[in-house]
């Protein structure tokens, strides 16, 4: 009875995050709202919760304090992974120094614009994530494009290119860093498995859309004044670097992203101190460029994700995510369509899933659902369908929530003119992966 009502909770605070804008109520409210309900619940009722045995697929009781802590921790570890990521690229953006990026722009023409753009989220976000590319490339695309209805259309096609981007890198999306922190994947093999089908992802709607008609012709940019900071270049070369570091001091270590992200960011932090003296002289020293990041981070999208993954955690607490993977499996596991198997077609759904609803609660509740070892490719098959099947939905995507605040994209334009290149370039990629897992990379 009351595993139904925490259910209810559950569903309840969903909605409410996916009618945010009908309700004018922030997601991170009933997010934060949902996870104290369920846990309260579980807490004053004396629930059994349990710990998940990935090895032996099976459930073992433990103590309310340690469950809690583990959720805690592990949700710990992306999000501080996260505030780390953000300063570094705030940081970039203090001395300006995505002007850069933006300079590699000149031409005119739109179509070649549309695949600058999308190549351009497609790369970054492998490596500041989606989230921040998105942020970054909108941000330039407010200085080289004023027709309205044309920035929404490319806004639309750098959320699909940046969700592809960030699905076959490690530190590219929320989804991807889960399963990475988790240790589901390695870097090599996730890699190895998705570089392939992301591309195809990213170019086959890219491709497309070149042909519709809005990106036909050549823009009018806007005239600007940007002062350019001597340290731009030095910066963004920098900050990129550091975070491409992360993943290899992981390897070096063996310890959890977050402190090589910790690590990078204090020596991103000390260069930008000494480019700051250098530029404001002693009198202003006090102007940080590190306190300036960090009051510029979206704490919204941190308070969010702790709310909801924490919330999913309340439900594989009480193995609910473990029975309906179960139940998934069974159903699904003695079916075979040409070249899809059981597993295939759960994973497939997924993608549409995580259109659907927030991908983060279904990696994490996948990671619950499935006890393969570290490298199966039903880990990759997931990072690829809940990186890249969001695309499909505005809101099934950090990367899209981000556009659709940014340049006010309305829900039913999106569904209406980006929904179907992103379902093609969706399945065309999921195509592609079964195809290399089957005859070429096994």
């Amino acid at each position: 009875m009351i595993e139904t009502i925490i259910l209810v909770v559950f569903v309840l605070g969903y909605l409410a995050i996916a009618f945010e804008h009908t309700l004018k109520l922030d997601k991170l409210i009933p997010a934060l709202i949902m996870m104290a309900v369920m846990w309260g619940l579980i807490s004053y009722f004396d629930l059994t919760v349990f710990e998940i045995d990935t090895k032996n697929k099976e459930l073992i009781p433990e103590k309310l304090k340690y469950v809690l802590n583990y959720f805690l921790g592990h949700t710990a570890e992306i999000l501080v992974f996260l505030i780390g990521a953000m300063t570094i690229v705030e940081t970039i953006d203090f001395f300006n120094g995505f002007a850069t990026i933006k300079r590699l722009i000149k031409t005119k023409s739109k179509v070649k614009i549309l695949w600058i753009i999308c190549s351009l989220a497609f790369v970054l976000s492998a490596i500041i994530d989606n989230l921040t590319a998105t942020i970054v490339l909108i941000t330039i695309l407010q200085k080289l494009v004023t027709d309205k209805n044309l920035k929404l259309w490319y806004a639309g096609m750098i959320i699909v290119a940046a969700n592809a981007g960030g699905a076959w890198s490690p530190i590219g999306d929320i989804t991807t860093t889960m399963l990475w922190i988790g240790n589901k994947v390695s870097i090599g093999a996730l890699i190895k498995f998705l570089i392939v089908p992301s591309l195809v992802c990213m170019i086959l709607p890219t491709f497309i859309a070149s042909k519709y008609k809005v990106f036909q012709g050549e823009i009018q940019p806007p005239k600007t004044n940007d002062t350019e900071n001597p340290f731009g270049s030095k910066i963004l070369i920098i900050g990129l670097s550091s975070i491409v570091f992360v993943p290899i001091f992981k390897i070096i270590t063996d310890l959890p992203p977050y402190v090589g992200m910790m690590l990078s960011l204090a020596v991103v932090s000390i260069i930008a101190e000494s480019f700051n003296a250098k530029l404001a002289g002693p009198s202003d020293g006090h102007h940080s460029p590190i306190h300036h990041a960090l009051a510029k981070i979206e704490m919204p999208s941190i308070l969010f994700f702790l709310g909801i993954l924490m919330a999913v955690g309340a439900l594989e607490a009480l193995g609910i995510v473990f029975g309906v993977g179960q139940w998934l499996v069974s159903t699904f596991e003695n079916v075979d369509w040409v070249l899809f198997g059981g597993l295939d077609i759960v994973v497939f759904v997924l993608g549409f899933l995580s259109a659907a609803i927030d991908n983060v609660p279904l990696v994490a509740a996948s990671m619950g659902m499935f006890g393969e070892a570290i490298d199966n490719p039903l880990w990759h098959g997931i990072a690829y369908a809940a990186g890249t099947g969001g695309s499909m939905v505005i809101i099934g995507s950090a990367a899209g929530v981000v556009a659709m605040g940014m340049e006010k994209i309305d829900f039913m334009w999106y569904l209406k003119k980006i929904a179907f290149l992103a379902f093609v370039g969706y399945l065309a990629g999921f195509l592609v992966f079964i195809l290399l897992r089957d005859y070429v990379l096994m």
